[in-house]
């Protein structure tokens, strides 16, 4: 085992920034056909709500990857990990532009690409929290985890910003490449920080299944850590309707351009960032991450609620406002969770165990987005769903304060 180096206040910044660009480059990358979604159907002669299949199809590939990283990340250290995963979202996103219609071989091609995205997608998460449990100062580890977590809403919110207008001028595909090429950069610059981040690597450590299993009996065995993993298969499960369907809902019930609706993705993301950032130095200082989490919970439920309340009559800074409340709520309860997870796994098992509780959900992610595609076509509107996932962030925020108060 190489032995790692005490962690310094640049290592700690090294740290956050590389993990930091890493993590928005693979939001940006899972979130960039659902921005794209209408133009991609239109393109190809699918329907837009084909969107929820696609995202589930992303998100088992990034369960499974993310319950069997634990290993891969001691023998090979948390960067190389990364790094992977950046070009698989790089490669996955580089298939779908070769695709011409939604039938046949293209149709392969589609979900082969879903799955290639979720695998590099799944153990991004579980790899920053083993560097950052080591390089994060103890009296703001729920803040480090909490902006390192910001990387979610910030990349979606580029996807919102950017990939629409650059679409509507170029193209989806010519799109897809240019981001596919920035994530072979973000690999590229990531090598420099690989000797000091992952010093701590055990390279001969065996890969079996009886290893990838271990984390999640762990987990099970662990009431508390149960508990942060039922919290985020609801809270995730939110969170990615939420990204997944609002520029579809906003452009196609709503009637807003896709710019617009783009941009109102947009403003979820920032206040997802700085839900993130507030949360985490609220978890640290004030309020206990357990009955901070029931309270963003409630929060999420009431705002899920306005937005199924929507309508063509809202002004435009009404619905930003309760877009961005919304981004704040579902979006932010992210770094508190795995700052709590890191400080109660076993010492140096940070990343296999986030890896557990992220198959756990991951789960809720890949039921979500089909059930809610599902809902929303028997019921006929979007708003459906976002009434039934308010509703489970509501009772499980109640629940957590209920127990938290036991």
């Amino acid at each position: 085992m190489t032995a790692a180096a005490p962690a310094t206040a640049r290592t700690a910044a090294v740290a956050l920034a590389i993990t930091l660009a890493i993590q928005v480059f693979t939001a940006l990358a899972a979130a960039a056909t659902a921005v794209l979604a209408t133009e991609i159907a239109r393109d190809l002669a699918l329907s837009p709500k084909l969107i929820g299949v696609f995202l589930g199809l992303v998100y088992v590939g990034g369960a499974a990857a993310s319950l069997a990283c634990g290993a891969f990340i001691a023998r090979y250290g948390s960067i190389r990990v990364s790094q992977v995963c950046v070009l698989l979202c790089a490669l996955g996103l580089a298939l779908l532009p070769l695709t011409r219609d939604g039938a046949g071989p293209d149709a392969v091609l589609i979900v082969l690409a879903a799955i290639i995205i979720g695998l590099g997608y799944g153990p991004i998460t579980p790899a920053s929290s083993h560097v950052l449990v080591r390089t994060a100062p103890p009296a703001k580890v729920a803040l480090t985890f909490s902006i390192k977590q910001t990387g979610v809403p910030a990349g979606v919110a580029l996807a919102g910003a950017g990939l629409p207008g650059f679409a509507l001028a170029f193209g989806w595909r010519a799109t897809f490449i240019v981001v596919a090429v920035i994530g072979v950069a973000i690999a590229a610059v990531a090598q420099a920080t690989r000797p000091r981040l992952d010093a701590d690597r055990t390279p001969g450590i065996r890969v079996s299944l009886v290893g990838v299993i271990a984390p999640l009996r762990l987990v099970r065995a662990h009431r508390e850590l149960s508990e942060l993993a039922l919290t985020g298969f609801v809270y995730a499960a939110t969170q990615m309707c939420l990204l997944g369907f609002l520029v579809v809902y906003l452009s196609e019930e709503i009637g807003v351009s896709l710019v617009a609706a783009g941009f109102a993705l947009t403003a979820a993301s920032v206040g997802g960032v700085v839900g993130r950032i507030g949360w985490g130095a609220v978890a640290d200082r004030f309020i206990h991450p357990k009955t901070l989490l029931g309270l963003i919970g409630v929060a999420a439920a009431m705002c899920a609620y306005l937005t199924a309340a929507l309508a063509p009559t809202w002004p435009t800074a009404a619905v930003l406002v309760v877009c961005a409340l919304f981004g704040a709520t579902a979006l932010g309860w992210n770094g508190v969770q795995l700052a709590q997870l890191a400080r109660l796994a076993p010492h140096g098992h940070a990343g296999a165990v986030t890896g557990a509780v992220g198959f756990v959900t991951f789960a809720g992610v890949v039921i979500a987005p089909p059930a809610f595609a599902l809902l929303a076509g028997v019921m006929g509107s979007y708003r459906a769903g976002f009434t039934a996932m308010g509703s489970l962030s509501l009772i499980c925020g109640l629940w957590l304060l209920h127990t938290r108060r036991k």
